[in-house]
């Protein structure tokens, strides 16, 4: 009970700082271009009273129930990233068409894809735990199922989606006992995969240049980095202080999204890093912890495979952040701005609690 308490409190906690954060680092574009400085922090907050009930909501179905519908959740998930590829439908924004826009909000297919394709290898490798060690009986099948979800995806684009798609899914199967000579073999195979789509799409390859060397195009692919660099730089050990940032002043582009740390790490400094990581780390240790208490092999692989989803997009954001890869687009859970990575967020914490109820019980 003490777990699920603490999980549910940095949940809640990093949801206040994410409002707080997103008037902070939105309202003097927000007021730019909509004439509203309170244009984000409204959508978020409508966004989190939804994701709160859709939580609790989750939270009270049991998890056997996407155990029978496994197929069928998978099915509508291909059939959204389908759809938003087709013009008219699926709309574009900064050069992918990955959403779709209802009224004022617009919702992306690849978020909910990641929880899909989750619950369906959950259920793969329950049932078939005897055959990973045949490639062909085993591994193939699922494999497939997840290129060909990674190659939906990327004809959007959205190369930092499908990676924590792909990175999730690999860990599952390392998990569920695969001979490691299978990871070797798709290591390399994931190599050559990723210098193929860097000369299928040589935008990826200024990502690259401009993360070893962001100076080489200070203006163009290394601006965003050069920017968010220099938000972290003078943030000190306590910060600027709330609503002092200087960067989200037309220098870091739209810092309330996939930059926002780097805004909380000028505003706060350390203190506010730490805190961040703090509650991150409370959140993901809490549900590592109901994954491992777990006996059954579907509740234990679902849950695993949904916190470990979180934490590749985690260290992916703030890897970004920090220089440390190149940018891939990618959120950081429940502190960005963005509907469907909020609400796909608290979707997979309220199948976690629901794993956790059913184990207590």
């Amino acid at each position: 009970m003490k777990n699920r308490k603490l999980l549910i409190l940095s949940v809640i906690g990093l949801m206040i700082l994410s409002l707080f954060m997103i008037y902070s680092a939105s309202f003097i574009w927000a007021n730019y271009k909509f004439s509203n400085p309170f244009k984000y922090v409204i959508n978020q907050a409508i966004f989190s009273l939804i994701g709160l009930v859709l939580l609790y909501i989750i939270s009270k179905v049991d998890y056997k129930f996407y155990y029978k519908k496994a197929s069928l959740i998978l099915l509508i998930c291909v059939v959204l990233l389908i759809l938003v590829l087709i013009p008219g439908l699926g709309n574009i924004r900064n050069g992918s068409r990955s959403w779709f826009v209802i009224g004022p909000f617009s919702l992306q297919p690849s978020e909910f894809s990641k929880i899909g394709l989750i619950i369906f290898t959950s259920k793969y490798l329950a049932n078939s735990n005897k055959f990973l060690k045949d490639y062909k009986k085993g591994i193939f099948p699922i494999l497939f199922i997840l290129l060909f979800i990674f190659g939906l995806i990327m004809l959007e684009p959205d190369f930092g989606t499908g990676m924590i798609i792909f990175v999730s899914i690999i860990a599952m199967l390392f998990i569920a006992g695969v001979n490691i000579k299978f990871f070797l073999i798709l290591g390399l195979i994931g190599v050559l995969g990723i210098v193929g789509l860097i000369i299928i799409a040589p935008y990826r390859m200024d990502r690259i240049t401009s993360f070893l060397n962001p100076w080489s195009d200070p203006l163009g692919t290394g601006f965003q980095i050069i920017q968010s660099l220099y938000a972290i730089g003078p943030g000190g050990l306590f910060g600027t202080g709330y609503l002092n940032s200087r960067q989200k002043n037309f220098y870091l582009p739209e810092p309330q999204t996939d930059f926002i740390f780097s805004i909380i790490s000028e505003e706060f400094g350390v203190m506010g890093v730490l805190i961040v990581l703090g509650l991150f780390s409370i959140l993901l240790i809490s549900c590592l912890k109901i994954s491992l208490k777990q006996t059954d092999k579907f509740p234990k692989y679902l849950a695993f495979g949904l916190t470990f989803q979180l934490i590749v997009q985690v260290i992916m954001n703030l890897s970004v952040v920090i220089g440390l890869i190149p940018v891939t687009g990618v959120t950081l859970p429940f502190l960005s701005y963005g509907g469907s990575s909020l609400l796909t967020s608290l979707v997979a914490i309220g199948i976690i609690l629901n794993i956790d109820n059913q184990t207590n019980k």
